[in-house]
């Protein structure tokens, strides 16, 4: 793909808002020479940022085990992120509350010559663009979809949301290959996270999720989930979970930004539970649509 076959969105890209096909970084910026930088996908639901301020508490997070200070605050974070949603929206001649999106921000530690320590005193360099969610089909919703497995193969520092996602994409590449929807990972024979996701096992009427670690990327999901099973009286339990209870589990569930909720109804060619999406599903499912409402 060349820079004229990108689509013409708006972006921003340190200081000034441009479009995609023109915006332009060094080839000596970190990022692009090692990876060296973080980024935050945010949600937006009828022109509203959906937990914007968890968004931002991870990004400080991330930043902090890089020792990249922010360059913005988070009220500058939200202009820009409310900014782009409404010129995204009005290039498709559209209201920002008609038009759902994907907000995304970058931050990495900036330009200079190749060195593998983190040198001080560089300028950050800051990117954010936003793109319309692509929802799961109702065929999805309604069906579940079918995932495969594999080891975690990645690094273990799993809990920053790092651009090194090299690791992620090659995941993902399995279940491309497989024709699923995602790869579930597993280290050392427990559950750790899918390619792009969050897993959540079901049992017994009871939600759980890996712990939060190093070796997992905690999801803003991590706590909403906690929330709605809380809402919706259904136990909730962070612990190690072995492969053979994914297996066994009642129900499956994938949590991200663009998924929401999403039932997993088999995995490598095995049903889950029933083989059809369940109970704990739908009133999850139900109440996140609710969450969104208040966003």
């Amino acid at each position: 793909m060349h820079d004229n076959d990108l689509p013409d969105l708006p972006c921003y890209l340190n200081g000034e808002f441009t479009r995609l096909r023109d915006a332009k970084v060094s080839v000596m910026d970190r990022g692009f020479i090692f990876g060296d930088g973080v980024y935050e996908v945010v949600p937006v639901y009828a022109g509203r940022p959906f937990r914007f301020e968890h968004h931002m508490a991870r990004l400080d997070r991330s930043l902090g085990e890089l020792r990249i200070a922010n360059p913005m605050t988070h009220g500058q974070w939200r202009e820009l992120a409310e900014r782009l949603v409404a010129e995204l929206a009005a290039s498709l001649g559209r209201s920002a509350t008609q038009t759902d999106q994907l907000v995304y921000l970058q931050v990495t530690r900036g330009v200079a010559m190749r060195d593998h320590a983190m040198l001080p005193g560089l300028k950050p360099t800051v990117f954010a663009m936003s793109n319309r969610i692509t929802p799961p089909s109702a065929s999805d919703r309604a069906n579940g979809v079918a995932c495969v497995t594999a080891d975690d193969f990645r690094w273990k520092k799993a809990h920053i949301k790092s651009v090194s996602l090299l690791g992620s994409v090659m995941a993902r590449q399995i279940s491309v290959d497989a024709g699923a929807a995602e790869t579930v990972m597993f280290r050392d024979g427990f559950l750790s996270e899918a390619a792009a996701a969050n897993v959540w096992v079901v049992k017994d009427g009871v939600v759980s999720g890996p712990p939060r670690d190093n070796l997992v990327l905690e999801g803003i999901r991590y706590g909403l989930i906690g929330e709605l099973c809380r809402d919706s009286g259904i136990g909730f339990e962070l612990r190690r979970i072995a492969r053979d209870e994914v297996f066994a589990a009642d129900e499956l569930l994938l949590s991200n930004a663009s998924k929401e909720i999403l039932p997993v109804t088999r995995l490598d060619g095995r049903p889950i539970g029933t083989g059809q999406p369940g109970p704990i599903y739908e009133k999850l499912y139900a109440g996140y649509q609710r969450a969104k409402l208040g966003s």
